[in-house]
């Protein structure tokens, strides 16, 4: 009789948006429904095409990967910017169907994997390698005519296409190309991909692509081999020879991302397709009116009555109860008028409680068992000014609840005080443990609503950043997904989008009530997932005694906000604009022919053209050519202002306008906007789980990238003031990076140096280049500093060269850096540890252990091996900084309200600590403030605080 190796079971993996595009453009007339008047073509034609899937393949596993990158940087947009710069907005109609789509599979209890920041075709070739590895038994069917997945193929993988029944395997591809599967990058890095914006080798198209692939063996072979190739083909890869390592990167998938693939939520089970809930999809298929559909479904389900069907579909022991239904919110469609396709959150144990007597009764519960998970619900996204909504509870896995405040039910919920009243005792017990996702929102909505929350114990949001800082998105639909395998209620199910959207409040609580529940059912589950990851990578300390307690300062500093002067940022406002006028005429003065200098099209015409043309330019030589011509951005416009032979003042006109016009809108202008009216005050949210080295990011506004090292942006500082009274402190370490760096490569020269308390710079150029320390030069000390700052982020000589300016040659700044790090050498010695040790375990360490995965350093070619050797140097050095400002800020935020309780701390800018205090107090603060920041943390060389106060920032930075 047949045995499982005659017949292994077969995974499909569907590329959800190849086939969401596929149905869309073959079906362009006007479908819509009768009943919800929504569009239906793209729907038709999907729902048909998973129809026909299940009616003929009749597959064992079913998965649906889509491109959940969305806006999101991705690696590749970081290796070229332009990267599918090219691609235009899917149309108006297309987003709300494809949620309709996802919808759809969540009734049918398809998963969807959709991890955000993370393009489809790398999911799958993650999902690929995995299954290849767990499961090697397993057959898998990728349906895609995707050319880049065709990388994927070997014995036991195929490309599938439904339409067609057409199967394409190694032995296919070996067939029509002459490539094997490892080749397929290499081909595609020749030919681009115009699709995504990679240009490929002019005149080269997919056959030739494919000839050399065959005839060298390796892009690297061919070129190697250039000079056998003859005439325009050879001129055309020379021309391209730089741009195609780069092809290499963005056309090679990633088969090592770090997301969970729930192979078993993917089973369809012995029943197969018969388990589908059919009247369900039956309803569905009704409202719109895709009546051949029904037919289809009855005949899948073999006819079986209702209460047959209702038993197959029943959840299993364990089971949590949910719909797996896909987040529908990628693309912001509007919410569908279509109660049925509702995620049916109602299966789980999730209440609503309404009255005083339902909520005392479960506070007490939970105060019993001493722990629970919190969430809040809200009118806004801003924590500091937003109204609490809500709020959900939950103290064991599968089961919450949800105590509205405001609702669209005038008898459906308790009023504010009363609310308050009843959760005071619990949100404000620090002897009960509370976890939740994103605390520091919930700790500044609670604090709005007149309550402290205490007892915040754990939060899974800071918990997955800690145990992956790669991860593309700490986001808890998306932690839910990938640990948990449970896909979350979209909130555009509960408020919809665009237009239609409402605020949490007006939602019905049948709704919003649920929706609410889950998010604290989650959190706790979420706990369970990853607190034993924080307990195996021996993170545990780093968490307790750094991270959560970290939590509650941040909330803090959004809270305190600090002053804006208005009236500053006017005058400076209208002071800009007028140097700016004056800039653009003496642009106009300065220019062969009045053009916009806000257009970079125009700006290139003026400066490139010939005297002679029609409009006529300066002539000056093009430095780089971009897609549309030649470029004018900031390098291009700075090497033409510093290039001897150019005698127009234009470049540098425009390099000074650009800067002006740009401090003039992202911050006079945004500033002021940013005020919050009730307060005065600007509160920007700090961000601690972005950077994947540790470093804090500010944004909302983005307070970090106010420049220093200008004029204007150390004056608009000025417009950030004190309250009557008080005094602003700026604290900021000296040289955190360079200190850190001496520590941990034990390099007795540079601790000597910082011991000695000498100008490190001047220190370091009198080893360098062998003077004394008296006889340093300038230009000396310059280098010196400029390699001190650059070693940490693996400085070039070509960008060494650069930064030194004109007269530096790259084999002068070779030289520097060989001389550095021979007279430095443990130093070097450090650096190469790190680089060998990301090798060797896949990540590097902080001082205190803060983990960050760096793949990119066992990468296939040079350009991102070499990005790997710097991230891996950079995350260490700079990541022990950030884990010594945060010890800092933790220190100063349990000390201060003990000895200055009317001290607050402001701003974390970088290296630098703001805080607010009554001007009789500053003195004695100042002194305080340094002397708990050198303390933070004992290192081999002493660490040294400047600090200084003032009425403004600008004074006290």
């Amino acid at each position: 009789m047949p045995t499982a190796a005659d017949h292994p079971p077969t995974l499909y993996l569907l590329d959800g948006h190849a086939q969401f595009f596929r149905a869309y453009h073959a079906i362009r007339s006007g479908m819509s429904s009768p009943v919800t008047k929504e569009p239906t073509n793209l729907t038709f034609g999907f729902v048909g095409m998973i129809l026909r899937l299940l009616r003929e393949c009749r597959p064992d596993y079913l998965a649906v990967v889509i491109d959940a990158a969305g806006d999101r940087e991705t690696f590749r947009s970081e290796i070229d910017p332009q990267y599918k710069a090219n691609r235009e907005p899917p149309p108006q109609d297309f987003g709300p169907q494809v949620e309709r789509c996802l919808s759809i599979l969540g009734q049918m209890r398809v998963p969807v994997v959709a991890e955000e920041g993370v393009e489809a075709d790398d999911a799958i070739a993650t999902i690929v390698r995995r299954v290849r590895r767990e499961h090697p038994e397993m057959r898998i069917r990728i349906v895609s005519k995707d050319k880049d997945l065709a990388q994927l193929l070997d014995d036991r993988t195929e490309l599938f296409d439904v339409h067609t029944g057409q199967v394409v395997t190694t032995e296919d591809l070996f067939q029509r190309k002459g490539v094997t599967p490892a080749q397929v990058p290499d081909m595609l890095a020749l030919m681009g991909d115009a699709s995504d914006n990679i240009p490929g080798v002019k005149g080269i198209g997919p056959k030739t692509a494919a000839e050399l692939i065959t005839t060298y063996g390796s892009l690297d072979n061919l070129l190697a081999h250039l000079d056998e190739i003859k005439g325009k083909r050879r001129e055309n890869i020379e021309a391209a020879r730089e741009r195609l390592p780069i092809n290499q990167s963005l056309v090679r998938l990633k088969e090592d991302l770090p997301f969970d693939f729930p192979l078993e939520q993917a089973k369809l089970g012995e029943q197969g397709i018969r388990a589908l809930p059919v009247d369900a999809l039956l309803e569905t298929m009704r409202q719109l009116a895709f009546h051949r559909y029904q037919d289809e479904l009855k005949e899948l389900a073999g006819g079986a009555s209702r209460e047959a069907r209702a038993e197959l579909v029943r959840p299993a022991a364990g089971d949590d109860g949910h719909d797996r239904e896909a987040d529908g919110t990628l693309f912001g469609g509007a919410l569908r008028e279509a109660p049925a396709l509702l995620p049916d959150t109602t299966a789980g144990d999730y209440r609503v409680l309404r009255t005083a007597a339902e909520a005392k009764a479960f506070v007490s519960a939970v105060r019993a068992s001493g722990a629970c998970a919190i969430d809040t619900e809200t009118d806004s996204l801003s924590p500091v000014s937003a109204n609490l909504c809500g709020v959900s509870l939950a103290h064991e896995p599968g089961a919450a609840v949800y105590v509205p405040v405001r609702s669209p039910e005038a008898k459906g919920h308790l009023s504010p005080d009363a609310a308050a009243s009843i959760l005071r005792p619990l949100v404000e017990d620090p002897s009960v443990e509370k976890t939740g996702h994103n605390l520091k929102f919930d700790l500044n909505v609670f604090r709005g609503a007149g309550m402290r929350l205490r007892g915040i114990a754990f939060d899974s949001m800071v918990a997955s950043y800690l145990v992956d800082p790669s991860r593309s998105s700490h986001g808890q639909d998306a932690l839910a997904l990938g640990l948990l395998g449970h896909q979350c209620t979209p909130i555009s199910a509960v408020i919809g989008s665009g237009r239609n959207q409402r605020r949490f409040d007006e939602a019905p609580l049948e709704v919003a009530g649920p929706y609410a529940a889950e998010d604290a059912d989650i959190a706790l589950r979420l706990r369970a997932a990853l607190e034993p990851q924080i307990e195996s990578m021996g993170l545990r300390k780093l968490f307790d005694e750094v991270e959560m307690p970290l939590v509650e300062v941040l909330a803090e500093l959004e809270w305190n906000g600090i002053r804006l002067d208005p009236d500053e940022l006017d005058r400076q406002r209208t002071a800009l604009s007028q140097r700016i006028d004056a800039l653009r005429q003496r642009i106009v003065e300065s220019a062969p022919h009045p053009f916009n200098p806000d257009s970079p099209r125009q700006l290139a015409v003026a400066l490139f053209n010939k005297p002679d043309a029609d409009p006529p330019g300066l002539g000056l030589r093009v430095v780089r050519r971009g897609k549309t011509g030649p470029s004018t951005d900031q390098e291009v416009l700075e090497k033409l202002a510093a290039d001897p032979e150019v005698d127009s003042p234009l470049p540098e006109l425009i390099v000074e306008y650009r800067q002006l016009t740009k401090l003039l809108q992202t911050y006079l202008v945004a500033l002021k906007a940013a005020i919050d009216p009730r307060t005065g005050r600007v509160h920007a949210s700090f961000n601690q789980t972005v950077a994947a080295t540790g470093r804090l990011s500010s944004s909302d506004p983005n307070l970090q990238n106010i420049p220093i090292r200008t004029e204007v942006g150390r004056e608009i500082r000025r417009a950030f003031v004190a309250d009557p009274g008080c005094v602003l402190i700026g604290a900021d370490y000296s040289q955190i990076e360079l200190r850190l760096l001496a520590h941990l490569s034990d390099d007795p020269a540079l601790i000597e140096a910082f011991e000695k308390g000498l100008d490190i710079h001047t220190a370091v150029a009198a080893e360098v280049f062998g003077v004394e320390l008296d006889a340093v030069t300038p230009e000396q000390r310059s280098a010196a500093k400029m390699v001190n700052f650059g070693i940490v982020y693996g400085i070039t000589p070509f960008g060494l060269a650069r930064r030194l300016g004109a007269g530096t040659s790259v084999e002068r700044a070779a030289a520097i850096i060989n001389d550095y790090k021979g007279r430095f050498a443990r130093i070097d010695a450090f650096l190469q540890r790190c680089v060998r040790y990301a090798e060797e375990h896949g990540f590097v360490e902080t001082i205190l252990g803060r983990r960050r995965p760096i793949p990119q350093v066992r990468g296939r070619n040079p350009q991102e091996r070499a990005l790997g050797e710097r991230m891996a140097i950079n995350t260490v050095v700079q990541g022990s900084a950030a884990d010594l400002i945060k010890i800092a800020m933790v220190d100063l935020y349990r000390r201060l309200p003990e000895r200055f309780p009317n001290v607050r701390m402001l701003l974390q800018i970088h290296d630098e600590l703001v805080f607010e205090a009554p001007e009789d107090e500053s003195e004695a603060v100042r002194a305080f403030v340094v002397e708990r920041m050198e303390k933070a943390m004992v290192l081999k060389v002493p660490l040294m605080v400047e600090s200084s106060s003032g009425r403004n920032w600008a004074e006290a930075g």
